[in-house]
Formats: C-alpha cells, sequence, structure tokens
C-alpha cells in the first residue's frame, strides 16, 4: 500500500489512502486494504472501520466500496471475532464486529445489486451467526437488521432462507429481544459492558441516555426481528412455522412503542399472514387477536387501517367469517364514516359493501350472524339509505330537521347540567336520529356528548364507540380534541394502556394547535389531569414492562430502582372519569355553538399538522377542558 503520509503515525492510513490525488491508485489503495485488513493484527483497526461506517450512513449507494471488496473484508473481520476471541478482546477491536454487521446493513438497504454482492461475498453465514447469539445482543440488532435487507430482495432471499433454523432464531429473539436487552444491559447499571455504552451514546452521555437508547435499540431490535419474519410471512411454506398461537398472541402487542413509532412492528406481520387462507385460518383461531385488532382499527395509531384490513379480510373469508364476526362488527360499523385514510380511499364504503355481503350470505350457510350483529349491520345499512333519501330532500326540509336537532340537543345540555346523565344521552340520541346525515360537524359534536355521558355512567365501551365515531366524521380524521381525550379515559377504563396514551398524546398535540379558545394550551403548560393520564400511561405502556415484572427493578450500586419497571400502587392516580369531572379537566355546558369554532380555519389548522410524538409533550403546556357541550 502507499505510504502514509508525513503526519501520519500509522503505516498504510486507510484516511490517507482516500486522499490520494490519483484515481487509479486510489482505487488499486483501497483494494488492497480491504484484501488485506482481516489478516492484520495492528492497533487502531477500529478507526478505518468506524470511518467506514459513517460512509455507509452517508452514501449507502455509492457503489466504489461494494466493487473494491467491502463486504468480502467485513464478512472476514466478523469472522475473525467469532473466532479469535484474543483478537476481539485486544485494543478496541470489540467494535468491529458490530461496525462490520452495520456496515452491510447500511449497504444492501436500497440496492438490490448491492445485496447480491453481498451474498456472494459470503455475508450470511457470520451474519447468522451474530443473530444466533453468539456474541451480544448488539451484534444481533444489526445482524437482524442486515438479513432482513438481504431477505428483502426476490433474488437474494434465498439465500437468507436457506440458512437452517433463521426463521425460527428470528421469531424468538422477537419474543424475547425486551427481556434480553433488560436484563442483559438495563437492568443492572453497574453491570454494563463500557463499549456498549459507548455505542449506545457516541461517548455523549451519562446513565439516562444510556438507558433511554437501550430502550430504542430493544424496540428496533424487536421490530427489526419482525421485518425478517415478515419476509418470510409473504411465503405461504413459511406460514406453519410463523403461525404458532404462542407467538401470534403476541404480535399486536409488538408494537415498537414511542421511541420506534415508525414501525409497523407486529401490526404490519399480522397483515402479511392474513394475507393468505392458511394465515387467516390461524389468526382467527387464536385467542385475544381480534379483540387486540379491534382495539387497533379504533385507535388513532399510523397503522389504523392495517387492523382493518385484518379485519376485513377475515370476514370476506368463508372459512374464517363466522369466527370472528361478532366480535369485529362493532367496531367496523363505528369506522364506517371514515372516508380516506392514508392510501385507502373510500375505505368507509369498502367497509359498508364487505358487512353487507356478510348480512346477505347469512342465508347460503356461509356464517352465523347473531341477532345483535344483525342489527347493527341493518342499522349501518339503514344510514346509508338515509343518506341517499336525504340528497333528494329540498334544503329548507334539511335546515328545519338540523333545527329540530339542535333543540332537542339543547335539552340535552340542560339535563346534563342538572346532573341527569342518563336523560342527556338518551337526548342526544334523539338528536342524532333528527340530524342530517350531511350534517358532520353536528354529529361529530353529538357523538362526542353523549360519548362524555356514557362516560360517567361508567360504560366505556359505549363511550369509545362513539368518541370513534365523531373521529371517523371528523375532518380531519382522528383530530377531534374533546373526542380523543374522551376515547383515551374510556381506554383507561378498560385497562388499555398503550391506547389511552396514543390519543392522549393526540389530545395534547390537537390542543397545541387549536383555534378553540377553550382548548389552546395556556401558558405553555400541560393541565394536571392530562399529565397525570400521560405519566400513568407510559408507565402502564413502558417497553420494559413485562420483563421489569418478571426479573424485578432496575439495579444501580448494590440499590434496587425504579424506573418504570417496579409495581406500583395506582392508588396514586386517578382514574380518568375522576380525574376529567374535577377542576381543569371538568366538562361544563355553555353556548352551543363554541364547538364549531374548532372548524373555523381548518385549512390553517391542516396545514400547521405535524405527526404528534414524544415531543409534543413537554412540561409547561396548559390546557383547559371546559365546553359548551359535555
Amino acid at each position: 500500500m502507499d505510504k502514509a503520509s508525513p503526519d501520519c503515525p500509522y503505516p498504510g492510513c486507510f484516511f490517507c489512502v482516500m486522499k490520494e490525488g490519483n484515481p487509479s491508485k486510489r482505487r488499486a489503495s483501497i483494494l488492497k486494504f480491504f484484501r488485506d485488513l482481516p489478516s492484520q493484527d495492528d492497533d487502531g483497526q477500529v478507526l478505518p472501520i468506524s470511518g467506514l461506517w459513517n460512509t455507509a450512513m452517508a452514501h449507502p449507494n455509492d457503489p466504489e466500496f461494494i466493487e473494491l471488496g467491502i463486504f468480502e473484508c467485513m464478512s472476514a473481520l466478523i469472522w475473525k471475532g467469532l473466532k479469535n476471541r484474543r483478537w476481539l478482546s485486544h485494543d478496541q477491536n470489540i467494535y468491529i464486529p458490530y461496525y462490520a454487521a452495520h456496515i452491510i446493513g447500511s449497504y444492501t438497504m436500497n440496492m438490490e445489486e448491492f445485496a447480491e454482492s453481498a451474498v456472494h461475498a459470503g455475508v450470511i453465514p457470520p451474519l447468522v451467526e451474530l443473530l444466533r447469539g453468539r456474541l451480544t445482543w448488539v451484534e444481533q440488532r444489526v445482524a437482524v437488521r442486515a438479513l432482513g435487507h438481504l431477505a428483502t430482495y426476490t433474488s437474494t432471499f434465498p439465500s437468507v432462507a436457506s440458512q437452517g433454523e433463521i426463521l425460527e432464531v428470528a421469531i424468538q429473539l422477537a419474543m424475547s429481544s425486551l427481556e434480553i436487552v433488560y436484563s442483559h444491559f438495563y437492568q443492572y447499571v453497574d453491570r454494563r459492558l463500557s463499549y456498549h455504552c459507548d455505542l449506545l451514546t457516541r461517548g455523549m452521555g451519562g446513565v439516562e441516555m444510556e438507558s433511554r437508547k437501550a430502550e430504542e435499540w430493544a424496540s428496533q431490535l424487536q421490530c427489526w426481528s419482525l421485518q425478517l419474519i415478515n419476509c418470510f410471512a409473504f411465503k405461504p411454506e413459511f406460514l406453519p412455522t410463523i403461525c404458532k398461537p404462542e407467538f401470534l398472541v403476541k404480535l399486536p402487542g409488538m408494537w415498537g412503542g414511542l421511541v420506534n413509532e415508525n414501525s409497523p412492528a407486529g401490526i404490519g406481520l399480522l397483515r402479511t399472514i392474513c394475507h393468505h387462507k392458511i394465515g387467516r385460518g390461524s389468526v382467527a383461531s387464536c385467542p385475544g387477536i381480534i379483540e387486540a385488532l379491534v382495539n387497533i382499527a379504533c385507535s388513532s395509531d399510523d397503522w389504523q387501517y392495517m387492523a382493518i384490513d385484518c379485519l376485513l379480510w377475515l370476514l370476506q373469508d368463508p372459512s374464517t367469517c363466522h369466527k370472528v364476526i361478532d366480535k369485529a362488527v362493532p367496531a367496523l360499523v363505528d369506522l364506517a364514516e371514515i372516508t380516506t385514510l392514508g392510501d385507502h380511499k373510500k375505505l368507509g364504503d369498502t367497509i359498508v359493501n364487505v358487512l353487507q355481503e356478510c348480512i346477505q350470505s347469512q342465508g347460503t350457510g356461509r356464517s352465523s350472524v347473531s341477532n345483535r350483529t344483525k342489527e347493527l349491520i341493518e342499522e349501518l345499512l339503514s344510514s346509508r339509505q338515509r343518506l341517499k333519501w336525504e340528497k333528494n330532500i329540498p334544503k329548507e326540509d334539511l335546515h328545519i330537521k338540523q333545527a329540530a336537532a339542535l333543540v332537542v340537543k339543547l335539552e340535552g345540555n340542560s339535563l346534563f347540567s342538572s346532573g341527569n346523565i342518563a336523560g342527556a344521552a338518551s337526548k342526544y340520541s334523539e338528536a342524532l336520529s333528527l340530524c342530517p346525515m350531511r350534517s358532520k360537524k353536528e354529529r361529530v359534536v353529538l357523538y362526542s356528548n353523549r360519548a362524555q355521558c356514557h362516560l360517567l355512567l361508567q360504560q366505556p365501551l359505549a363511550a369509545i364507540s362513539d368518541a370513534t365515531r365523531a373521529l371517523c366524521l371528523h375532518n380531519p380524521l382522528n383530530r377531534h380534541a374533546k373526542s380523543l381525550w374522551r376515547r383515551a379515559q374510556a381506554y383507561d377504563m378498560l385497562g388499555l394502556a398503550k391506547e389511552s396514551l396514543l390519543d392522549a398524546i393526540l389530545f395534547i398535540n390537537e390542543c397545541s394547535q387549536s383555534n378553540d379558545p377553550d382548548l389552546s394550551l395556556r401558558q405553555n403548560k400541560v393541565p394536571d389531569y392530562a399529565e397525570r393520564l400521560v405519566k400513568k400511561q407510559m408507565r402502564a405502556a413502558w417497553l420494559f414492562r413485562e420483563a421489569a415484572i418478571k426479573l424485578g427493578g432496575v439495579h444501580c450500586e448494590g440499590e434496587a430502582g425504579d424506573m418504570y419497571g417496579q409495581d406500583t400502587d395506582d392508588s396514586e392516580w386517578e382514574t380518568a372519569s375522576e380525574s376529567d369531572i374535577g377542576n381543569d379537566g371538568r366538562d361544563e355546558m355553555g353556548d352551543e355553538d363554541d364547538d364549531d369554532s374548532e372548524w373555523k380555519n381548518e385549512d390553517e389548522r391542516k396545514a400547521k399538522f405535524k405527526k404528534p410524538s414524544m415531543k409534543d409533550i413537554k412540561h409547561g403546556f396548559n390546557v383547559q377542558l371546559t365546553e359548551d357541550e359535555p
């Protein structure tokens, strides 16, 4: 190799090679560097490897290093770390297998031809050894990432699938990843490997940052394992291995957490499984999955449409329809007012058509529908007929009906104020029967008001149903702040922490952008009732909660600590309904026009909207939820 620059202490320095001005000499030197590096035992090898890691992250589509043998070099370095523990423990070589696997994953992320070169270079066997846990969970994380990329492409998937028990290993890793990271890193602060801490924080943080990043990496380890499994799930021959009840039942709970909110995670895999008849049969027969799909479908999660797809496909399959129809229909009826969800156009019409087919198939013996389910579907079909009928009614008559609905709503408001909650709910139902179907703004208010009545009557399922209908009618979808808050409370009453947390976050986000003076944030402070609920649900939905309950709390300097993990006395938390009744969280009666203020300047609000995240929850917000309707 060319000599290093006079100022460089390392002979054959890679960074000096990269400064070579002659392209031909530069390529020849890089080629030699990649060929010779695995056989060298010099100190400082981690420096060029970390430099290559940065390059791969910044320029994953650049073919130069691919053509010069980087995959062969990284594969050899991983094998060296696996086979030569003395070398691995020398200097900073412990970092090298991690960087090598990460480099492979970065370069195979986007380009199928790069993935083919990687397979030809022999990267899969050493990656599989890392996946099996031959080193630590940190290397497992980057190995499953790289293998997931390689399994994505048609040309390279067979090479991944040919590696014996790789699918079984990935399934086991998806189920145990959170417990592995918790027990091997998070739980015992004083036992954390220093190179793990360095990789997690890049030397920039202390224990708190290490713990936060460990949670993020644990979520990625699980989600990337699911991504790898998902590649197998597209092939029917692998479904018997995937569709084991003990695995399927855990998938809805593998949601990525707030630290990895962009991953489709378990629901994405369930959707792929439901593409296939054998998969639908397994899902429909697994206890608890349909209920979980219903909860996801009636949530504000980005992957709501995936759960809806699963439910619709299960209903359309004659062999599974009868197993799921009674559980799926109530939720789908509530969701039938959705127009567009993501790339799904006219989703509400699709829901109505599928449910109508279910009713029609009852006489053919394809499915057995309970009376309650049949009533719900018939009510939905009647409402669609009512909508068509109203199109032919003169506008004057519709205005009369709308005015009549308003009068009844005011009667409901008066009953609510006097403490007659059941009477108010009845009046809101009467108003809904009068209110024109096209008067969506008013129907949003009525459904949301009735949801609040159900909350106070300790009827969380009914509250969720009405709040969901209000959110589906609202424009934009899922962004009616008061309905979000009410549904968050209802989910809390049912112990559904994740669903409650997501709605509470969206509620705070909506308040931060609302033009409604009763909802807008005041003095940049989250009100106590919202902050209490969010903290409670963050604890309950904490990624490591199950592992911490099973294995114990966090230990630091010999003392047991609590970092969300220990069981706590929930008596310190008010129930959602209690917290909402008092003080700033109390819903009050007032002028009925106030709720319409949120519809003003809608285009401006839509333009300002951003996807909510944990960044939207900051100490110092202030929200007051006093409104004219309950």
